[in-house]
């Protein structure tokens, strides 16, 4: 897959939920590399004083706002993965937010590649702002496992949380690369190093292929 050299070539990180998404990111930024988390995104475009509070209020009701204004996230979480015309329904509001600022940090972020952290990027068509998709990937059971010890989620959130998003396979065959991460840290680090130097070798070799026709 090419990038149009008026801007940096940008890699589609995604995963299913506790499948290491964040450590895998962290690492890349131990090279320089920027990396734009659309979690990060997420929580900015629903801050106090931003049009998508406001939208969202307005939708679900103000019972999800906390005693100083905020968004009570974790209600929110709750509410719309009990419901999936609810999730729908905030998936509406907030994707084109997430999507337009996303695009607005990476034309200001620079760097020799560029990170999209997108956990929900095969479901929501968000790939068409990268140029290639690195997934990182584990097994059903290491995720379920993850999310007990690290959210202290039930089997019943657990489902729901998991039957909200890709299956596996989808995202497996999605993917331009693959982290493996069903073993050690060191390991993780060893594959996170070798796709670092592959993406360093594409950012640079890429040809000039004009102006960008999708205009992002």
């Amino acid at each position: 897959m090419t990038h149009p050299r008026n801007r940096e070539l940008r890699i589609g990180l995604t995963g299913g939920i506790a499948s290491g998404k964040s450590t895998v990111a962290e690492i890349f930024t131990e090279y320089g590399v920027p990396v734009i988390d659309t979690d990060t995104v997420a929580r900015q475009v629903v801050a106090p004083g931003q049009p998508g509070l406001v939208t969202v209020i307005e939708k679900f009701g103000t019972d999800l706002l906390t005693a100083d204004g905020r968004l009570d996230r974790q209600s929110l979480r709750s509410l719309v993965f009990a419901d999936p015309d609810k999730r729908h329904d905030l998936e509406a509001i907030l994707h084109p937010l997430i999507r337009t600022r996303t695009v607005e940090w990476a034309k200001q972020a620079g760097g020799p590649y560029q990170l999209f952290v997108v956990p929900l990027l095969v479901e929501t068509g968000f790939g068409e702002l990268v140029d290639r998709v690195l997934v990182v990937d584990c097994s059903d059971s290491r995720q379920r496992s993850r999310l007990i010890e690290r959210d202290n989620e039930s089997p019943a959130r657990i489902d729901r949380i998991l039957a909200a998003q890709a299956g596996r396979q989808d995202r497996l065959a999605k993917a331009d690369d693959i982290i493996d991460n069903s073993g050690s840290l060191k390991q993780l680090r060893v594959q996170v190093a070798e796709l670092h130097e592959k993406y360093l070798r594409l950012a640079s070799s890429v040809a000039p292929l004009g102006p960008d026709p999708s205009g992002i």
